[in-house]
């Protein structure tokens, strides 16, 4: 049988990545944080019309970015208790522990591509009705101008 024998510094070389990774999860966290205050804020003061599927979509996102902390938490824990068993010479364990490490890391990642997903899905959504907003608000202001000018003339014939 063919053993792997890993040397202690591998299971460390995960270590920057793991931790760059938990920075941006919790700052997609921090940010999906901000709009659910907002929208809560505007849904106090009447300012949110149809939110229930923003609503939804941030629930699924949060419940999504959890999931990727969890994952990215554990993948750390697993890399330093691999380490540990290297260390005390236990390379067996050592290279389980790592190749589990490795595992929840890579779930984390698929997760955070379903979330990512959900994110331009969601601001996909955002344009959408900015678009349709654009649209009946110059109609409406094309509509103005045109009574403005009917008013105009009549003023003019009066005259």
């Amino acid at each position: 049988m063919n053993t792997l024998n890993i040397a202690i510094t591998t299971p460390a070389l995960l270590f920057p990545a793991i931790s760059l990774l938990l920075l941006a999860y919790t700052n997609r966290f921090l940010t999906t944080g901000q709009l659910i205050r907002g929208l809560s804020a505007n849904a106090r003061d009447g300012k949110v019309p149809k939110a229930s599927k923003q609503i939804r979509s941030l629930k699924k996102r949060v419940s999504l970015i959890k999931q990727m902390q969890i994952y990215g938490v554990f993948s750390l824990i697993l890399c330093t208790i691999s380490m540990f068993f290297l260390f005390l010479e236990l390379n067996f364990l050592g290279e389980v522990l790592f190749g589990l490490s490795l595992v929840s890391m890579t779930l984390s990642l698929f997760i955070a591509l379903v979330e990512i997903s959900i994110s331009v899905n969601a601001i996909n959504y955002e344009l959408e009705g900015i678009k349709k907003f654009s649209r009946s608000h110059k109609k409406d202001d094309k509509k103005q101008t045109h009574e403005n000018h009917e008013e105009d003339e009549e003023k003019i014939l009066k005259n």
